[in-house]
């Protein structure tokens, strides 16, 4: 039988094809060679036991220099139970080595297998046990026994791939079938046109070299190569769908002179920003013209991106169409709906005694409303009444109609669905210009990755009259009377007219968590600050859990100051906008990413008043940990804050398939790392689609195109 990249993996044969195949999910022989290894591990090298932490996974390759065999008492079973106790050697030091069994024929074949003298490669996490580093029943092979380790060493490769174990299939099974298939495959098809490769190695040479190097340039040459693969395809999906935007027809919606958003900027009590100016006469260009904008904006918390998407909505309603803001919570929308409602005025009381002459109407829908509200709202949007309508996932539903939708502006757009946002667009006759917000700054090359078939906008300075807020870390397990403290500076900042936020990780009616069951929640200490330290302040409770009916007042109070402190989770960390709140206590903020802690952190310090955020934590001194905390009390700079908390997680959180189980698309590029890779790549794709719009003289490319597509991947690049 031929084999070939689309040949089914359980057809390649071998002993673990068929056990690879149904514990992986790869379906062809292509999938599993596109399964590279996680690590190198150099002949006779042994890692730094300095640098180790419990928990990190090692690989080493060493001889056995001790094997004894041991008895206990199992707990469970109450039954005699067996462990060999194994050091083995490496370059640079000894590490211990467990194998538990619960029989003798195993532990003695264990014994026997790991005699003094043999030499392996051993894998497994770390655990420190009895004063020293010690891997529990570590996955291995042995390459000789005693007697033979200079001719085992002799045997082995200089460097050894190891595999991501996926399911019950360990590295060397993978290793095994994937040596295999490339023994077997016929041919490995070339993914890049001659034009494009230059000087880069062939795709056949680089899978051969990434599975199995002979020295580390090799391994680099196959990494260059298959990085760019990655890259290139990726920014080439991307330029196709740019390329799609701009022949989709969309109705202009130029600038009308004395119309709505003349007499609102005439109107403004300040200056606009240079980057406000800018960007907004980018958009407004955009949506004069004949096809759709998509455009990405960006900008630091407070930087003023909902007065440029207000701006834009304004352009529309003057050119006869309809905006709709689409807001991923109930409390955002209700102060999206107060925030416009106050910038406009009676600019936006159409249709009501008092409103200025040409006004519209801004709405408000969403799925708690009462049937009457609800009713009237629909109303609004279906005849055009209300040019601006705002809401949750409650606009998306199907009943819900526009008399002539022109704008979409998507705010926290990564908490929506690509069909989530497509249901929204689909109300439009012809295709809708589009506004994505994000108050999250997202590196340059994520822009380019994640969100790369939108323009992006980035709104860097913030407007005058905004407080400085200073950052301080409390860390109560060393300095417990620190937290007395900050409920002191609570009352201190209400005794000059101030208010505070006070944020915690849970509410209070779940289970704790397993891992930190003594976390704060919102239900337990509201009530232990009022009888405690914070008694006689006004005090009130808001959580996510609560009705519409309950949030309201509770927001509304506290935006017109009849509240002190008001004990949250993160339902307020986006779009809150208290002018006159400039403390906030963040309760187990370890609990926190980088990001989230940044995007809550912008809710003080809003009204021209000095801030003060204080990070309460019991994390451990030298943890990882602290060390994002740190880094948040460190700098204001929300760009270089994403920069290190995409270095602190997996990219796959960022590209949007963590969450679904899934393996990540982009398996050696990193978009925090290979930033010349990625816009060497864009300029690349772009170029080369001006040359070749349909891909039609390069089948290889128009094949790992259509597989992205087709994939998880598309997951993560279907963002706008």
């Amino acid at each position: 039988m031929r084999i070939t990249w689309d040949t089914p993996l359980s057809s390649l044969g071998g002993k673990k094809a068929k056990d690879v195949e149904k514990e992986t999910g790869f379906a062809t022989v292509g999938d599993l060679l596109g399964h590279y290894p996680r690590t190198y591990v150099d002949k006779g090298r042994l890692s730094e036991l300095d640098d180790l932490v419990e928990g990190d996974f090692i690989s080493m390759v060493g001889q056995v220099v001790s094997s004894e065999l041991k008895t206990y008492q199992d707990k469970r079973t109450r039954r005699t139970a067996y462990r060999v106790l194994l050091q083995v050697k490496g370059e640079g030091g000894t590490l211990a080595m467990t194998f538990f069994a619960k029989s003798a024929g195993i532990a003695n074949f264990h014994k026997n297998l790991f005699s003094p003298g043999a030499i392996g490669m051993f894998s497994g996490k770390l655990k420190w046990f009895n004063h020293r580093w010690d891997l529990n029943n570590p996955n291995y092979r042995m390459y000789g026994a005693e007697g033979d380790a200079n001719e085992a060493l002799a045997k082995m490769p200089d460097l050894i791939p190891v595999y991501p174990v996926v399911g019950k299939i360990d590295s060397w099974a993978l290793e095994e079938t994937i040596g295999l298939a490339l023994d077997l495959i016929d041919e490995i098809p070339e993914s890049l046109p001659d034009a494009v490769r230059g000087d880069l190695i062939s795709r056949a040479q680089a899978l051969r070299w990434i599975h199995r190097p002979d020295d580390h340039g090799q391994l680099g040459a196959a990494r260059k190569r298959l990085k760019f693969d990655e890259a290139f395809v990726t920014q080439m999906v991307l330029a196709m769908r740019r390329a799609e935007h701009r022949a989709e027809p969309a109705t202009p919606r130029p600038i009308t002179t004395g119309g709505l958003l003349d007499r609102f900027d005439q109107r403004l009590p300040f200056t606009l920003t240079a980057g406000q100016e800018r960007i907004g006469d980018e958009i407004a260009d955009e949506l004069a013209g004949g096809h759709p904008m998509h455009r990405l904006l960006q900008g630091e918390v407070g930087s003023g991106k909902t007065l440029v998407a207000l701006r834009a909505m304004l352009q529309v309603v003057d050119a006869g169409g309809q905006a709709a803001l689409l807001a991923p919570t109930e409390v955002l929308a209700s102060q999206h709906l107060r925030s416009i409602s106050a910038m406009l005025g009676d600019l936006g009381e159409g249709g009501r005694l008092g409103a200025a002459e040409g006004a519209t109407r801004v709405a408000l829908l969403t799925g708690s409303m009462g049937t009457a509200a609800r009713r009237e709202a629909m109303l609004d949007a279906a005849s055009g009444e209300a040019g601006i309508v705002i809401g949750t996932h409650a606009l998306l539903e199907e009943k819900v109609q526009f008399f002539d939708l022109g704008l979409v502006v998507v705010d926290e757009q990564h908490r929506f669905g690509v069909e989530q946002r497509a249901a929204l667009t689909s109300k439009a006759g012809t295709p809708p210009h589009v506004l994505v917000m994000t108050a999250t700054p997202i590196p340059r090359t994520v822009a380019m990755t994640v969100f790369g078939d939108l323009d992006t906008s980035t709104l860097a300075e913030l407007p005058a009259g905004r407080g400085d807020v200073q950052t301080s870390v409390v860390p109560v397990r060393t300095q417990p009377a620190w937290l007395d403290r900050a409920w002191a500076r609570i009352r201190e900042e209400v005794g000059n007219g101030r208010q505070a936020y006070v944020v915690c990780s849970r509410i209070g009616d779940e289970p704790p968590a397993e891992d930190a069951p003594d976390l704060f929640s919102v239900e337990e200490l509201a009530p232990d600050l009022v009888a405690g330290p914070l008694t006689g302040l006004r005090v009130e409770m808001l959580h996510g859990r609560m009705s519409p009916d309950d949030k309201d007042p509770v927001m509304q109070a506290f935006a017109a100051g009849e509240v002190d402190v008001l004990v949250s989770t993160t339902v307020i960390e986006v779009g809150v906008d208290v002018p006159n709140s400039t403390v906030m206590v963040i309760l187990d903020a370890e609990r926190f990413g980088v990001s989230q802690l940044h995007q809550l952190r912008g809710r003080i310090g809003r009204g021209g008043h000095a801030g003060l955020c204080l990070l309460v934590t019991t994390a451990a001194p030298e943890s990882v940990s602290m060390e994002r905390l740190t880094a948040v009390a460190g700098t204001r700079d929300g760009f270089e804050l994403s920069r290190i908390d995409l270095e602190q997680r997996r990219e796959g959180n960022v590209l949007g398939v963590q969450q679904s189980g899934k393996r990540s698309a982009l398996r050696l590029l990193s978009v925090v790392q290979d930033e010349d890779v990625i816009v060497a790549a864009r300029d690349t794709a772009t170029a080369y689609l001006l040359a070749d719009p349909d891909l039609g003289a390069a089948p290889g490319l128009l094949a790992a195109v259509r597989a992205v597509e087709d994939s998880d991947q598309a997951e993560f690049l279907e963002k706008g």
